[in-house]
């Protein structure tokens, strides 16, 4: 079966051209041109991945991004970006709401697919399967889900895999050039500010206080080391 993709996105031009391109790499493609029915139609559907444009009648992308991310069903499905607003404010902020990736206006066809395919290839290959309780964390690889304190807590993919990637090598110290290479892998259009942002996001999931961590580190001039509590 095709993976699908959701495509919100209210230009009939780019539209066409995002679908011919996407379709013509195997993914089949469902287009929205407005806002108000693609939350419905998704915890139906259940989408491989999310392309959102971020000015779109209905709504704002940015805003069905959160709503995507407080879904029970969907806060894991990969959002991707795709958008004329191209300053760096504007970057971070989607990654701060929970997108995998940020593509801007006009953009490669070709680079679009290779940055569809690397945001789901974050789900491959499988994780090796085993639980690790680590403090008030308890991080199961097979089912990519973290629960503190006995709480269920949502994450993307990506949040998944780093904070599993630093479980893994508790003590190590990262940079971020690092953890890029090993969590977002082929993906050569994160920056390393994206870093920062991914684990400011984790923090406010695990920590009881994100501004002094127990478990994610900052170490000056360095990058980040992820501890146990003693």
């Amino acid at each position: 079966m095709k993976q699908q993709v959701f495509l919100v996105e209210d230009d009939a031009d780019i539209t066409r051209l995002v679908r011919h391109h996407l379709e013509t790499a195997g993914y089949a493609v469902r287009s929205f041109t407005a806002i108000p029915s693609v939350m419905a139609e998704a915890v139906k559907a259940r989408p491989a991945l999310f392309l959102l444009d971020i000015m779109v009648p209905g709504g704002s992308g940015l805003a069905l991004c959160e709503e995507i991310r407080q879904s029970e069903t969907i806060a894991s499905t990969p959002i991707i970006f795709l958008t004329a607003k191209a300053g760096e404010s504007d970057r971070v902020l989607g990654f701060e709401l929970g997108a995998d990736d940020y593509i801007t206006k006009p953009f490669s066809p070709r680079e679009l697919v290779a940055r569809v395919r690397a945001v789901l290839r974050r789900f491959e290959p499988p994780l090796p399967m085993d639980i690790r309780e680590v403090g008030e964390l308890r991080i199961d690889s097979g089912a990519m889900t973290i629960t503190v304190r006995g709480n269920n807590v949502p994450t993307t993919a990506t949040e998944f895999r780093l904070l599993d990637y630093f479980s893994r090598h508790a003590g190590r110290v990262f940079t971020r050039d690092q953890l890029l290479d090993a969590v977002w892998r082929d993906t050569a259009f994160v920056t390393p500010r994206s870093v920062d942002v991914y684990v400011r996001r984790l923090r406010e999931k695990i920590e009881s206080d994100p501004d002094d961590p127990r478990y994610l580190r900052t170490v000056r001039g360095t990058g980040y080391r992820f501890e146990v509590p003693r």
